[in-house]
């Protein structure tokens, strides 16, 4: 197969590893921009250009789509899916994952367990929506953030409209989540390839630090789901129509909760951690859906 990998940075690891891996398996690969294509809309015949060359002969893409170019990567997707190149995300998912809320609404619609969550119009009052998710403190989220930039924990009221206001003056839109005190600065990422779990870590939170993010500096460690955690990390994965995700959970007193769910998950810090080739996976899935 001649597949594509959709991504800004030639270099980084999970490029670097889903190139091997395709390498091995006896692919012709290839790293194209996304940033730098040029789409063309035509009755018909779609076509894209990539540094003034027409793109042809490509059987299948991987996007790699980072957060700051969410819409640009979904519209270059989109447009090799008009041209009936087979895509291993879908640019509508890719979308409706990286907004958290839409994402959380459509989770907890469908019976998955979330945390309590509000979103906050500029003229809310605050007090009644922090009691609504569970009191002080609350964890306060960018609608669109990763590696957990843009997510703050607010102690007091004082605290949490300054820091709403200023992501409002940013023209940011904002959320606020209830803080799981008993999950003590642990979550749980799932690597989802297809309908398996295939790799998961418990990543911890260093001392006086409320996020678990290793770009945080976070330690990680090889973990196991149970059973109520693994089928509820498939049902999210399949509700949001993905073919391979990141998912996280909390370990909270009333069970699993679900917080967010990445469509274009790093493979480093898990690949690491577990040993697992989830690169390796990745590939031999797409075969899979490729050739069905």
């Amino acid at each position: 197969m001649n597949i594509a990998i959709l991504s800004r940075g030639p270099t980084l690891y999970s490029t670097q590893s889903l190139l091997r891996a395709g390498v091995q398996r006896g692919h012709q690969m290839r790293i194209i921009d996304h940033a730098r294509c040029h789409l063309l809309i035509q009755q018909g015949k779609p076509q894209i250009f990539y540094d003034n060359i027409r793109l042809s002969h490509i059987d299948a893409i991987i996007p790699r789509i980072g957060a700051s170019i969410t819409n640009q990567g979904a519209a270059v997707i989109e447009h090799f899916e008009m041209m009936n190149v087979f895509s291993l995300l879908q640019a509508s998912a890719l979308q409706q994952a990286r907004d958290k809320m839409r994402s959380l609404q459509k989770l907890s619609r469908s019976g998955i367990p979330v945390p309590k969550t509000a979103l906050v119009s500029p003229t809310e009052e605050l007090r009644p929506i922090i009691n609504a998710v569970g009191g002080l403190p609350v964890v306060i989220k960018l609608l669109e953030s990763t590696h957990g930039q843009g997510v703050v924990m607010a102690n007091t009221h004082q605290q949490a409209r300054s820091i709403i206001e200023a992501f409002q003056k940013l023209r940011e839109r904002v959320l606020i989540q209830e803080f799981i005190k008993e999950a003590n600065g642990a979550d749980i990422r799932a690597l989802v390839v297809g309908s398996e779990v295939v790799a998961v870590m418990k990543r911890q939170a260093i001392d006086g630090e409320f996020r678990s993010n290793l770009h945080r500096g976070a330690n990680a460690f090889r973990d196991q789901l149970t059973n109520e955690e693994k089928e509820i990390v498939k049902q999210t994965v399949k509700l949001m129509n993905l073919e391979v995700a990141g998912v996280d959970l909390l370990r909270s007193s009333r069970g699993p909760l679900i917080i967010e769910v990445n469509a274009s998950p790093g493979l480093e810090g898990i690949e690491t951690i577990t040993g697992v080739r989830v690169g390796s996976k990745i590939i031999r899935h797409l075969e899979r859906c490729y050739a069905s």
